[in-house]
């Protein structure tokens, strides 16, 4: 099959999705790969590197689109990409179509058949190909949000690990799957501390293992009305797979909050799990809303693309080989991953969007 690997044109994402050595290995199956010029080089990877590997270099992105039969990116089709993808493609990608009505209604057009990374699913439920992301998601959003807690950019000037003689922030988690579960392992380690809300008991035991400035809890509104109210930085990591996020939090809520004090939405690309949040972009990544500092980035692991570009492409790579080869519907973790084709929406999560 020919494998076409654009640049990405989402706003400073710098992600490649497959690296070198990955591509290498498909042109050893016998696949012809094609990469767009200039495709790798935010993370770190020359054009050479892959012509090295016997990989085919792209001049531009109308090349590569009519190279290609499957296209392998990491973030969703926007304008430029649409004008180029046809029926006859495979699109295999992060889509998060829920909130983007307008995306799906063009993909629909197209007739294209997408597969979307994040709800690729295995028999357990797990999700294989959003599971790195959200690792780095959830490290970036403690990173970002100790950032911003800063007084010079508009926070309420706390250090989240205190010291002797001042107290400790506190940060509050909503949801302990992979990106929330992440966030509290890195703000135990600052020394923060940590409240979890989560439903499930397994995962709640799990965040109790970090450490003894770490409270799990199970998500009672008032509860977290209450536990909201005194944190310094909150940070939503709620996904329901497929579909929009549910508002954990409320406007409410956030207006309880003290002036200063920050939020982190990682569910922003499946809608956002605050009611008061919007997608924002790295070039303008946070807004003031109810004196609380909002961070809602739809790309967050793009700010660190060498280190993503190597997590996304080898969980990834298993599966470009299985569409690759032409029998990839006996996959189940694949099917499940469909989101359109042929005009018509198949993911349950989809068939209720209103178009």
């Amino acid at each position: 099959m020919r494998i076409g690997v654009p640049s990405e044109t989402k706003t400073l994402e710098g992600r490649v999705a497959l690296v070198p050595d990955a591509a290498g290995d498909l042109v050893k199956r016998g696949h012809e790969v094609w990469v767009q010029s200039g495709a790798g080089l935010k993370s770190g990877f020359a054009d050479d590197e892959y012509e090295r590997l016997g990989v085919r270099i792209a001049k531009d992105a109308a090349e590569l689109y009519q190279q290609g039969e499957m296209i392998v990116k990491v973030k969703e089709p926007i304008e430029g990409d649409l004008a180029l993808l046809r029926k006859d493609h495979l699109l295999f990608c992060y889509l998060h179509l829920a909130p983007l009505p307008e995306l799906t209604r063009r993909l629909l057009d197209i007739g294209l058949t997408a597969v979307a990374f994040e709800t690729v699913e295995l028999a357990d439920g797990s999700l294989p190909l959003l599971a790195p992301m959200s690792v780095i998601a959830g490290k970036i959003g403690v990173q970002v949000g100790t950032h911003l807690l800063h007084q010079p950019m508009g926070g309420k000037g706390k250090l989240l690990g205190g010291l002797p003689s001042t107290e400790r922030g506190k940060v509050v988690i909503l949801g302990a799957g992979a990106a929330g579960g992440a966030s509290a392992e890195l703000a135990a380690a600052s020394g923060a501390n940590v409240v979890v809300f989560e439903m499930r008991q397994d995962r709640a035991t799990q965040m109790m293992r970090l450490g003894n400035n770490v409270t799990a809890l199970y998500p009672y509104h008032d509860l977290v009305t209450k536990e909201v109210a005194s944190a310094d930085l909150v940070i939503g990591a709620v996904l329901v797979t497929g579909a929009v996020a549910p508002h954990v939090l409320t406007r409410e809520m956030v207006r309880g909050m003290q002036p200063g004090s920050v939020v982190v939405d990682i569910a922003i690309d499946q809608g956002g799990c605050f009611e008061t949040s919007r997608p924002t972009t790295w070039k303008e990544p946070t807004y003031v809303e109810e004196g609380v500092t909002h961070f809602a980035v739809t790309n967050m692991p793009g700010a660190v693309p060498q280190t993503s570009s190597q997590a996304i492409c080898a969980a990834i790579l298993p599966y470009v080989n299985k569409l690759a080869s032409g029998n990839w519907r006996q996959d189940a973790a694949l099917v499940k991953g469909i989101n359109v084709a042929d005009g018509k929406l198949v993911h349950p999560a989809l068939q209720g969007m209103q178009l």
